[in-house]
């Protein structure tokens, strides 16, 4: 019996003569199987801050998260690793990597240029973390990984006894030789033109997809090398299976993540109630006051628009004013919103109004930018704040709108609620991990 692990189902298939899978180092392989790699267990994401095809491609955002942050949250998810791990030479993504819940590892210059390998970045991280005896190299451009995906490669390799495992993917396309000169003739790899299969008579074959290499640091150190010793592979689904160095078509692979995509341990569920603080993020902040005592603030009417589109999907929007504010109040009637005022405990006041519309917090999209809107984002299923906001809030959010407030956040954050409204949809066909 041959153990064959893939993206659907571990399952044991009479193998006869052949091991399909298994690359195995030395004679023993009975023995190998039965032992067991102990140790502090590490992933590590490598996100270099100089790539050449698209800036700061690790951070750009994804169906509404940064590209780094789908790794970050299965990988976090799994409950696989003693720790998780960035390696990176640029202070932005390092911040992202750290909101994510990821600590950091300030690769050297020596490992941040052009020619740097992989391997060569590893392995100072491994010098300068000399607990680490078993690494999970998971790419940054992979957004599809799932959780249940690690966890199964975690145990081939804790309980096991691989030394070595890595990403496959199944592809049925026939390889010719390519033509080096002219005149001469090309021939196939592998079929025979004679008795060309039906795709559904071929099980086609395992390519490497990059989505994730684990090793342990005897193979890493001493082998110079990610892939030796006792080695297998995983077999993604290939839905799973979707690189953004090769999918450089970014709203086709957006399109791919919101299928296929990982969002979390909870589902989300749709959104029926949105919550925007007016001032800081409807509003920049800023109050003028005329002579005669009059107020006067701005709105920016991209946010007032994008309000609207919620409105037309049938959310409510509810605005929330720190003080009692008769200009407030008015705009708030002229874009058919209610409003609530509270100044210190929000929670109470919005949890008021959650049992009057029957609704829960999974049910509520928030926009918040200052220390009295912590307890609310925390709760929220759905939370941004803008750019400019307090650091307490910015620690909370899942969303962090590239504008300040009073500048088209709110906007920006609405486009993102209604991403997440295709999620949802997305999730109802999607097996839960």
């Amino acid at each position: 019996l041959q153990p064959l692990v893939s993206g659907s189902s571990l399952r044991i298939q009479q193998e006869s003569g052949t091991t399909s899978n298994t690359m195995a180092a030395g004679n023993d392989q009975t023995a190998a199987a039965c032992s067991t790699i102990k140790g502090h267990f590490a992933a590590i994401v490598l996100a270099r801050g100089g790539s050449k095809g698209i800036p700061l491609k690790n951070i750009k955002e994804l169906a509404g998260v940064p590209l780094i942050g789908w790794a970050l949250r299965a990988a976090i998810d799994s409950g696989a690793f003693d720790s998780v791990w960035v390696s990176t030479d640029h202070c932005e993504i390092a911040k992202v990597a750290e909101n994510f819940g990821a600590s950091v590892h300030y690769r050297s210059p020596e490992v941040s240029t052009d020619n740097a390998s992989s391997l060569e970045t590893i392995q100072e991280f491994l010098r300068k973390h000399p607990e680490v005896q078993i690494v999970g190299n998971i790419q940054a451009t992979s957004p599809c990984l799932h959780p249940e995906d690690i966890r199964k490669v975690a145990k081939m390799i804790k309980e096991d006894g691989y030394e070595c495992v890595f990403a496959v993917a199944r592809q049925h396309k026939f390889r010719w030789r390519e033509i080096e000169q002219q005149g001469e003739e090309t021939k196939p790899f592998n079929l025979n033109p004679y008795k060309r299969p039906r795709r559904q008579d071929w099980k086609g074959e395992l390519y490497e997809n990059g989505s994730f290499y684990f090793a342990t640091r005897r193979i890493i150190m001493e082998e110079n090398c990610l892939q030796a010793g006792r080695m297998t592979y995983y077999e993604m689904k290939p839905e799973h299976s979707v690189d953004i160095d090769v999918d450089i078509d970014w709203p086709v692979a957006e399109q791919r993540v919101l299928r296929y995509g990982y969002f979390g341990k909870e589902k989300i569920e749709e959104v029926k109630l949105f919550v925007c603080s007016i001032d800081g993020c409807l509003t920049n902040g800023q109050m003028y006051l005329s002579n005669k005592g009059e107020e006067f603030v701005a709105y920016n009417m991209k946010d007032c628009e994008g309000i609207k589109r919620l409105q037309k999907q049938g959310i409510i929007v509810l605005l929330f004013s720190c003080r009692d504010s008769k200009i407030h109040k008015l705009q708030a009637e002229k874009m058919g919103c209610k409003i609530l005022v509270s100044s210190e405990d929000k929670v109470h006041t919005l949890e008021g109004k959650l049992n009057e519309e029957k609704l829960t917090w999974k049910q509520v999209a928030y926009i918040g930018n200052e220390e009295s809107d912590v307890a609310c984002l925390t709760r929220a299923r759905i939370k941004g704040v803008p750019k400019d906001a307090c650091a307490e809030a910015l620690k909370t959010s899942s969303y962090i709108c590239k504008n300040n407030g009073g500048y088209g956040a709110v906007r920006e954050f609405v486009e993102y609620v209604l991403l997440m409204l295709q999620v949802a949809k997305a999730q109802s066909s999607q097996k839960t991990v």
